[in-house]
């Protein structure tokens, strides 16, 4: 691997300040919310509103081509592939994963804890350096400090809190989420604390419910005195035959002296299952995704909006998230060159179903802004020969153009016609314009009265009704 993670420290300025909020302690320990739970790393992928927010996210980004382009002085675009970038970000990023997981395991790091970090391994030496790997850093283990001049540095330590080293910026690769100090990404943990915090309580109370059976809180009572031996028989005897899911909805038979007394309320009044619908918006919110994206659908959602749902996440949710790779890409591994710049392929999921895709490359081609290759291309065909001029509209065109055209039209009637065959003389050609124009009026209007004329003729012949034909 080039022995660049365990090898040179590099280093810092005396005074720094550590702005790194993220600890391992607040990743395993959680954040205390009202709801009386602590809402930890671990917890919060238990929600299975928030893991879907986060699999829907990273596996958006992940699932999209990503290529370096350079371009050209005509402003073309084409593949950068002798680039060393263009390999690990597009295929192999190091030897252990694809570039598909790479990049979900980033997104991951990113929508869970505001920010995805790699370590950039570059052989070659100083004069000419070369990324041979990207290696993802875990959360909890890059500490960063800044100093008074801005100076930035990572300190990374392995899973036993040993230092591995403290890094320039250079060294690093880093997707940020919305950051407040534009070094470290606010923490969504943070941000949805309270919303968690009700839904794993929720949740927990919820499960306890059906645990207990219907009411799961309550008072058996005698009338007299139990001994210590008959109250625990009791007890034993009514879990035994009324706690659980299995015992549900069954007859209790007690002795005649004893009498059993709800104090807890049902699970219907306490409307659990609503609140649980409503804590799912509330994650949703907080990561900002859809919630028909995490298979939730409320009475507004129907197949007639599916679509415009659908390019609302792409819109919303994931081309934020692609504009943060694009620039981060440009800024940590494309270096000062302004040619080179990083593109997801994010047509495919724009471009809706087979009718609207074909009435998309209809209007780009015949209106000349789209040629034939280019839409076999869209649709992941190869190019044929000929197709890639793009057409021209005959019966469009500015008034510029078409006084030039007029132009042109009478240069050459003038040059080849007038004069010649008994034609008139040149000096007779002024307003021949005009002439052609009346002209060709004339011919339009006799041939309108011929058709009203042969209209009527076949008109006239044709039998009237109750009469004979011939």
């Amino acid at each position: 691997m080039g022995g660049g993670l365990f090898g040179s420290f590099f280093p810092t300025e005396a005074k720094v300040t550590d702005i790194e909020p993220l600890t391992w302690a607040a990743l395993s320990e959680g954040f205390n919310s009202k709801a009386g739970v602590s809402v930890s790393l671990d917890r919060a992928t238990r929600v299975t509103a928030f893991l879907a927010c986060v699999r829907v996210l990273a596996e958006g980004i992940a699932q999209l081509p990503l290529k370096i382009y350079r371009e050209g002085e005509d402003g073309s675009l084409k593949p950068a592939t002798d680039l060393d970038v263009y390999r690990v970000l597009h295929r192999k990023p190091n030897e252990f994963m694809t570039s598909f997981e790479f990049r979900e395991t980033m997104m991951m790091h990113a929508t869970m804890t505001g920010q995805g970090r790699a370590f950039i391994n570059r052989i070659g030496g100083e004069e000419s350096p070369k990324i041979a790997e990207l290696l993802p850093i875990l959360p909890g283990r890059c500490a960063v400090k800044q100093s008074a001049g801005y100076e930035t540095t990572y300190e990374i330590t392995s899973a036993k809190g040993e230092s591995l080293g403290t890094f320039p910026r250079s060294a690093i690769f880093e997707i940020r989420g919305p950051s407040w100090d534009g070094v470290c990404g606010m923490q969504p943990l943070d941000w949805a604390r309270e919303a968690l915090g009700l839904a794993i309580a929720t949740e927990e109370t919820h499960s306890r419910l059906h645990a207990n059976g219907a009411q799961p809180g309550g008072v058996l009572s005698v009338d007299g005195n139990l001994s210590i031996e008959a109250a625990k028989r009791l007890k034993e005897d009514w879990a035994q035959s009324q706690v659980g899911g299995a015992n549900k909805w069954k007859t209790a038979l007690l002795p005649g002296n004893v009498k059993w007394q709800a104090l807890s309320e049902t699970g219907v009044d306490n409307q659990h299952l609503e609140l649980r619908r409503f804590q799912v918006e509330e994650i949703c919110r907080a990561l900002r995704v859809f919630p028909q994206m995490i298979g939730y659908a409320d009475k507004t959602a129907t197949f007639a909006s599916a679509e415009a749902f659908f390019l609302a996440h792409v819109v919303h949710s994931l081309v934020p998230w692609v504009e943060r790779w694009q620039q981060a890409i440009a800024r940590d591994l494309l270096g000062d060159d302004m040619t080179l710049q990083a593109k997801f392929a994010v047509q495919g999921l724009l471009r809706g179903d087979a009718k609207t895709r074909a009435a998309f490359y209809a209007s780009g081609i015949v209106n000349g802004w789209l040629t034939r290759n280019q839409a076999r291309l869209f649709e992941e065909m190869n190019p044929i020969d000929g197709l890639d001029e793009p057409l021209i509209p005959l019966n469009m065109g500015t008034a510029a153009e078409r006084d030039e055209i007029a132009e042109e039209v009478v240069k050459t009637i003038k040059s080849h016609m007038i004069g010649h065959n008994g034609g008139p003389a040149l000096d007779d050609a002024d307003g021949l314009e005009e002439k052609i124009g009346r002209v060709l009026s004339r011919k339009n209007e006799d041939r309108i009265v011929n058709a009203h004329k042969s209209l009527a003729e076949v008109l006239a012949s044709l039998p009237t009704p109750g009469e004979e034909q011939p």
